[in-house]
């Protein structure tokens, strides 16, 4: 009778600590800040031979037509558009970064779909993990598709 009291007492403990650790937040820091870094290429950095239906001055307009949509529904946003090179994309990025606390980072279309801007794509992942340990990554399709995106993440001003 002592040998299973005492396995009882184990188990119970067990399942004590295992609720506890299910309750504990993550050891990863969540910033308390809503604000998304929004991440794209620069549409001076498009090439835009692959995509004939589209210039750079339309591109440039739905970008800032998408943010002012994002702040409309009331995300906070800093915008960071990047060149292709992956080096300059780096130094880009922790400028924009520089001082700002973010709980996520949406990265564009344009630098995950092309098959050349792979090590661009990569660097961003492993710059932006860096600058903001816990960051959650956010993908839209367009900058029409970038508010859906946000929100299975964060919501305005939460």
């Amino acid at each position: 009778m002592v040998k299973a009291g005492a396995l009882l007492v184990a188990v119970l403990a067990g399942l004590g600590i295992t609720t506890y650790l299910m309750r504990t937040e993550s050891p990863v820091a969540q910033p308390k800040t809503s604000t998304v870094l929004s991440i794209g290429l620069h549409p001076g950095a498009v090439d835009y031979t692959r995509y004939p239906q589209i210039d750079e001055a339309t591109l440039t307009a739905r970008i800032a037509a998408g943010e002012t949509a994002l702040r409309e529904a009331g995300f906070d946003i800093v915008s960071c558009q990047v060149p292709a090179d992956p080096d300059a994309a780096e130094a880009v990025l922790r400028d924009c970064a520089a001082g700002g606390q973010f709980r996520v980072a949406m990265i564009g279309a344009g630098v995950r779909m092309a098959p050349e801007h792979t090590l661009l794509f990569e660097r961003l992942i492993n710059v932006a993990s860096d600058l903001a340990p816990g960051i959650r990554f956010c993908f839209n399709t367009s900058p029409e598709s970038t508010i859906d995106a946000l929100r299975r993440w964060v919501q305005p001003g939460g």
